[in-house]
């Protein structure tokens, strides 16, 4: 069995004007669905981010895939692998996910391994998750992922969607968001994006989140590097009860330094609310030197730009062995990425925390497996009783994602661009902002 073409569609999503330290969303988020296809017939997919600049990383490959058994996975990560710079800062803290150089190996490998990885399992008949070790789970838990928002659904025109959110711009309204999440899709623990209202506010918000919800669900707060050291001492001073009981924080000051003194200043004073990271901590390397800081407690991974879904597994085990704990971060998806996602969660026994998605945040009208969205169940999505990830393609949804992006004049994602047109003309991304 060898791979006989590779297909690459660009689409758009529309996303609402979601706000964070890097700024707002714009009204589509960019993705690429990969098509792979071998010699007997058998069709394997992934979804990754969107846009020129992971386009054209996918092109190079085409020549190295087509043809490839796709059971030699390691060949191929060893010669990507070899360009690849070892200097240079690999942390998430200036650039938006999807735009960092110095991971375009490991984001081309991960699309091209996860279609691999639902040819194999179709070809075995076994869930992807069943053919990368074998699932420690039947159902992967995820949380409510609240954002700061601005009023509007996401899409343009004609297009434009319902906001099913409404205005979120302070406590009261950020409750009401989560209540509607809770209420249709079971989560049980929360995330909230912060770095976006003064911290006084953010603060509020977390604790109407637990007066409203109680101490039996966790919740979890990111600003994304927009806090100071002395901030972030502060915030993590006053939501230590808050943040107890399977909560954490996640980012709240640039760099690992900056995180390490944070978390031992807070321990000296026997508040031992643990750290979680997907912007400090971002390839393998960076691990044992946040365990060494104590800076991160927490590793939040992620298939598209870790490197593929056994890079996920390797991860799970390393933070095993180091006495880490490990979630998973989320960007702007579709089905075919939530699916992934699930596969290897199910898969990691180390996974300790639910993992993040944006999925609520996108609907029916954008998504591209066939048979429409993906379900939660009590906030899980369980692992389908079908071979390889569980999905294929709606084709008729493709194309109508294809005519959007052709559509589309922007081709990289901005978020300070966005601020700057819709909310602030002279809006810069400042770290830390307070």
């Amino acid at each position: 069995m060898l791979i006989s073409s590779m297909q690459l569609h660009s689409i758009t999503i529309a996303d609402p004007p979601l706000r964070s330290s890097y700024g707002l969303h714009a009204p589509y988020a960019l993705r690429t669905i990969v098509e792979l296809k071998t010699d007997d017939g058998i069709t394997g997919v992934s979804e990754t981010y969107g846009g020129d600049g992971p386009l054209a990383a996918l092109q190079a490959v085409r020549q190295r895939v087509t043809g490839m058994d796709p059971f030699r996975l390691a060949g191929l990560y060893q010669q990507m692998n070899q360009s690849v710079a070892v200097a240079g800062d690999r942390s998430q803290t200036y650039l938006v996910p999807g735009e960092n150089p110095l991971d375009q190996h490991a984001r081309t490998f991960a699309a091209i391994e996860i279609a691999c990885l639902d040819i194999i399992g179709k070809a075995a008949g076994k869930p992807v998750c069943d053919i990368i070790g074998g699932r420690v789970r039947d159902a992967v838990p995820f949380s409510a992922y609240l954002f700061y928002k601005h009023a509007g659904g996401g899409g343009l025109g004609d297009d434009r969607r319902d906001d099913e959110y409404g205005e979120v711009l302070d406590a009261k309204a950020a409750v009401r968001e989560a209540k509607q999440m809770i209420a249709r899709y079971g989560f049980r623990e929360i995330k909230l994006k912060g770095g976006v209202l003064p911290p006084d506010v953010e603060i509020l918000t977390i604790r109407e989140l637990r007066q409203e919800f109680g101490d039996d669900c966790p919740l979890r707060i990111d600003p994304n590097c927009a806090w100071s050291v002395e901030t972030s001492v502060g915030v993590g001073r006053s939501l230590c009860e808050e943040l107890s009981g399977g909560g954490y924080l996640e980012d709240p000051c640039p760099a690992l330094d900056g995180m390490a003194e944070v978390h031992r200043r807070l321990v000296a004073e026997n508040n031992h609310t643990p750290f979680a990271s997907n912007v400090a901590v971002t390839n393998f390397a960076d691990v044992p030197r946040a365990r060494a800081l104590d800076a991160v407690q927490i590793v939040l991974c992620d298939p598209h730009y870790w490197g593929g879904l056994r890079q996920v597994q390797y991860l799970s085990h390393m933070c095993g062995v180091l006495g880490m704990g490990l979630s998973m971060h989320s960007n702007s998806h579709l089905g075919v990425s939530l699916m992934a996602m699930t596969h290897v969660a199910a898969a990691c026994p180390n996974l300790t925390y639910a993992c993040d998605t944006h999925y609520p945040w996108q609907t029916s009208v954008d998504e591209v497996v066939a048979g429409g969205r993906i379900p939660f169940e009590n906030g899980c999505v369980r692992i389908p009783d079908k071979p390889g990830l569980g999905v294929e393609l709606d084709y008729d949804q493709l194309a109508r994602g294809r005519e959007r992006y052709a559509k589309l004049p922007y081709r990289k994602r901005d978020d300070e661009a966005e601020m700057r047109q819709h909310v602030d003309p002279n809006w810069k991304r400042v770290l830390p902002r307070w």
